[in-house]
């Protein structure tokens, strides 16, 4: 992983050369690299929590003054209870994962095995349509404040054989570059080129980026509505976006109460600032029994 302050094309370009040889990689040098990515993390860790304490404290300033929401402040401590832990684990619960693209066993054997194969037609005799995973390419991933999200998206795209142009938001960068060089020292012993995932810190390079039809196979605004609307409307990339989030938990009139109680206030009071935080309580009516919700 490497932070970089090239054009836009040449980052664009370096990627995509990057994503030719990531997308030939076995599992298993995509795995070794997820593993020295958690070494490399865990041993970091007072250095990055440092870097994230300083972000926080200008965070909390800029929330003080009124110029930051509460949400996006909590989102962005690291030291939050079992946040980093949980960063962690993630990294090992991707490499865990089976290989989505298939191409350990693609590399061994003369032709495509069933291990790839998704759907299968017999068109006519001896004309056999498959198809078959494959990694998209490369990807430019826009995101909010939160630290953690390079390790997440790092760890997802080499698993998947994808390269990764990141840019996050302006609220974590000490953050973002004290894991984005944890990242890069890590990946420098591995056979995934550093350009496959690379950090931009400067949001006047997005335009320029969106226009690198040439290079970037996708792009995925995670962000405000104004963001992904943005996106799409400045880029001839395809866009994955999203609509408004609508996050709703359902009581059937079987379920047991007790238990419904705790599910629901734990999905909205463990962590109010997430974005898949509970929204909409909906129920039953009548249900045999009242909800009684701690106040």
């Amino acid at each position: 992983m490497s932070v970089t302050d090239s054009s836009p094309e040449q980052i664009a370009k370096a990627a995509s050369v990057a994503s030719s040889k990531l997308a030939t990689l076995p599992s298993v040098d995509r795995n070794d690299a997820l593993t020295a990515i958690h070494r490399s993390l865990s041993l970091a860790k007072e250095t990055i929590l440092a870097a994230n304490a300083q972000d926080v404290a200008l965070a909390s300033q800029a929330a003080a003054d009124g110029q930051l929401s509460q949400s996006i402040l909590k989102r962005l401590d690291l030291n939050r209870p079992g946040k980093w832990d949980d960063m962690l684990q993630g990294i090992l619960d991707v490499r865990a994962l089976d290989d989505p693209v298939g191409l350990e066993e693609a590399l061994h054997h003369s032709g495509l095995t069933n291990e790839l194969v998704t759907l299968k037609t017999l068109l006519d005799d001896g004309l056999v349509l498959e198809r078959v995973t494959c990694p998209i390419g490369v990807l430019l991933i826009i995101f909010e404040a939160r630290p953690e999200v390079i390790a997440n998206i790092a760890a997802l795209a080499i698993k998947s054989g994808n390269a990764a142009i990141l840019k996050g938001g302006k609220e974590s960068t000490a953050s973002f570059l004290a894991i984005s060089t944890t990242i890069s020292s890590a990946l420098g012993a591995t056979a995934v080129p550093n350009a496959a995932i690379q950090l931009v810190t400067t949001r006047d390079v997005i335009a320029s980026l969106l226009d690198c039809d040439k290079y970037i196979d996708l792009v995925i605004p995670r962000g405000s509505n104004e963001l992904v609307r943005y996106t799409k409307e400045h880029t001839r990339i395809p866009v994955l976006g999203h609509a408004d989030g609508l996050c709703s938990i359902y009581v059937h009139p079987d379920a047991d109460l007790g238990l419904s109680v705790r599910v629901v206030v734990d999905s909205k009071l463990d962590y109010p600032a997430a974005c898949n935080s509970v929204e909409t309580l909906l129920h039953w009516t009548p249900i045999s029994q009242p909800l009684h919700l701690p106040s």
